[in-house]
């Protein structure tokens, strides 16, 4: 296993990521295209966690805000490699790399079957349910 980060949207790995993001949220949870694929993606640190067979199968994004605190986003198992465990190492990666760049603060937008997942890791939840993309989600957020 091995994760790879990007921020080159050229690149394979970014491809790649584009290719679960795809898969899981435009295919599996009908999230439109053109919501899915937005102006920050090149202001963005992709992360990609490839198995042991060099197969692409999880994903994430951080978004930076400003000096102190970066956004999660875009976290996507592919299906049949969910419950392996693989979303959080891809977390713990994104955790290191963010206390590594000496910013403070990662928030996410959870939906909500997640959220549980996310608490496990230390994420607390603020603010109330809204819809995004016609799903319901939770603003979390972790302290480094």
């Amino acid at each position: 296993m091995k994760i790879k980060q990007t921020k080159n949207t050229q690149s394979q790995t970014y491809l790649d990521a584009v290719k679960i993001r795809n898969s899981v949220f435009v295919k599996e949870q009908g999230v439109p295209f053109a919501l899915e694929i937005d102006e920050n993606e090149s202001y963005c640190i992709h992360f990609v966690l490839y198995n042991s067979l060099d197969i692409a199968v999880a994903t994430l994004r951080l978004l930076p805000q400003n000096n102190e605190q970066l956004i999660l986003q875009r976290m996507a198992v592919l299906k049949e490699y969910r419950e392996l465990g693989y979303a959080k190492l891809l977390i713990q990666e994104a955790l290191k790399f963010t206390a590594n760049n000496g910013y403070r603060t990662i928030t996410l937008h959870a939906q909500l079957p997640a959220r549980d997942f996310y608490k496990k890791i230390g994420f607390e939840e603020f603010g109330q349910v809204f819809k995004e993309a016609g799903i319901k989600h939770i603003s979390m957020r972790k302290e480094l």
